[in-house]
Formats: C-alpha cells, sequence, structure tokens
C-alpha cells in the first residue's frame, strides 16, 4: 500500500522536472522572436537613451553647470540630474508597456491555454519573457548609462550600492505590478491602455518633466509613495547625495510583498 501511494508522488516529479526540460530552447525562441518585433525593441531598449539624448541636446541650457543652487546639486549639468530619472525610465517601459501587453496577447489568442496541453508548461513561457524583458531592462540602462557618460560626461554615483539597491527593489516593484496588469487583462489592447494609464503618471512622480531639485514639493511628496518616484528619488540620493533613502526602500518593498502574490493569484491562462 505504500509503495501504491507514493507511485503518483514519483510521477508527479518527473512530469514537472519534464515541464522545464525544454526552457532553453524556448527561451531562445522567443528572444528571437521579440527582437522582431521593432516595437517591443524600440520602447524595451532605445527608449530611454532617446529621452536622455532628446532632453540633453534639443533643450537649451541642459549641459549648463548649475550655479544658484545648494549643495549637492551645485557645479552639476541639468542632464546629469536626469540619469536616475532614465534608469527609472527604463524599468518602467519593460514592465508596463512591453511584458504585459505580450502575455495578454499570448491569453488573447489562446497560446496560453494550448501550451497547457503539452509537455512544455504555460509557466515556461511566462518564465521566457519575464527571463527577456528582464534583460532588455539591463541593456537599457547600460546603454544609457554609457550614452550618458560619452556623450554628456555624466558624473559616476557616489554609492554605487544604494543606486544597485534601489535598482533591484524598483525592477521588483514595477514588475510586480506588470505581472498584476497581464494578471487581469483579456486582451493585448486592453493591457497596453491599462499600462499606459499608470505609466505616464508614474513618469511624472519619477521627475521626467521636473528632475531633482525643480521638482515642486507636492509631486516630490506624492512621488515618494510611487515605485518609479521612490525609485527615482532612492536612485537620486545614491547618485548624488551621502544619505540613506531608507523611506523610499521600504515602499519599494511594500509595493512589491503586495502586488507579486496578488498577480499570481489573480493570474489566468485563459
Amino acid at each position: 500500500m505504500t509503495a501504491t501511494a507514493q507511485q503518483p508522488f514519483a510521477a508527479a516529479r518527473p512530469r514537472a522536472r519534464a515541464g522545464w526540460r525544454g526552457f532553453g530552447r524556448l527561451l531562445r525562441t522567443e528572444t528571437v522572436v521579440w527582437l522582431r518585433d521593432a516595437g517591443a525593441v524600440f520602447f524595451g531598449i532605445a527608449f530611454p537613451t532617446v529621452v536622455l539624448l532628446g532632453v540633453g541636446l534639443a533643450i537649451p541650457g541642459m549641459r549648463d553647470v548649475i550655479t544658484d543652487a545648494p549643495p549637492p546639486w551645485a557645479g552639476l549639468t541639468p542632464i546629469a540630474l536626469y540619469l536616475p530619472v532614465v534608469l527609472a525610465t527604463a524599468i518602467g517601459t519593460s514592465a508596463l508597456t512591453v511584458m504585459p501587453v505580450t502575455l495578454a496577447t499570448f491569453r488573447e489568442k489562446g497560446v496560453l491555454r494550448r501550451l497547457s496541453t503539452t509537455p512544455m508548461r504555460p509557466q515556461g513561457l511566462i518564465a521566457s519573457h519575464l527571463v527577456i524583458n528582464l534583460g532588455s531592462t539591463l541593456a537599457a540602462s547600460l546603454v544609457a548609462l554609457v550614452v550618458g557618460t560619452l556623450v554628456f560626461d555624466a558624473v559616476s554615483p557616489r554609492q554605487v550600492g544604494v543606486v544597485l539597491l534601489a535598482f533591484v527593489l524598483a525592477v521588483a516593484a514595477m514588475f510586480a505590478l506588470g505581472t498584476l496588469v497581464a494578471a487581469r487583462a483579456q486582451r493585448g489592447a486592453t493591457a497596453s491602455a491599462i499600462g499606459m494609464t499608470i505609466y505616464f503618471p508614474f513618469l511624472l512622480f519619477a521627475g521626467l518633466w521636473t528632475p531633482g531639485p525643480v521638482m515642486p514639493d507636492v509631486l516630490r511628496d506624492v512621488g515618494r509613495f510611487t515605485p518609479l518616484g521612490a525609485a527615482s528619488q532612492a536612485m537620486t540620493e545614491g547618485w548624488f547625495g551621502d544619505g540613506f533613502p531608507a523611506f523610499q526602500m521600504v515602499v519599494l518593498l511594500a509595493w512589491t510583498a503586495v502586488l507579486l502574490p496578488l498577480g499570481v493569484r489573480l493570474f489566468r491562462w485563459s
């Protein structure tokens, strides 16, 4: 009787392993397909750098040294203040405008439902696109940093560890939010509409139009409670300041702790 009772569990373990056996090939295939989507590549990788170049080259005075502001802003250029904002933009773009649309489109076309009947489980497809979008976020951030350094002679962060911690927590919080959007949107167009509705106000609170010392106090106070606003403020403190943005870090952790389990729980395969 013991041997008989253990048979279902013994069979379940090989089946679970078999469901991930072809993940490497699936990831390569989905990456190739993703790279053929010009819109996903542009917004996932190039868009933050385009914003940085557009602001730095097209707006007068962005490369002039600031002389009428208190430390730590004095001696910097306005475009230098945009680097933390651009990194926040890179995170938000992939998390809200690329990944949810892809997953909702798969649901709309029945891809997730059909995969559930094959050895490769639908979780593998979701995991592959999570990896792809995380990779595009890192690529977009690195390209923006290189361009900012070469074109605008941007300064290095004072506290690299604080910037990296804020970046990682921002990725977790924003992709948790993107997962929640993808969990409920039945169509790709719906996911795009929801994502954009959240995306642009978040960019405002992150400081895309009013960075650093020129941001009004009201926007700064409200923005510290939003994931992109908290991320931008935390990375700005790590980049130019000497303190530790504990409040913003806690906000990012709270967003992740609430939204990630909710997105997983509410996710629908069809």
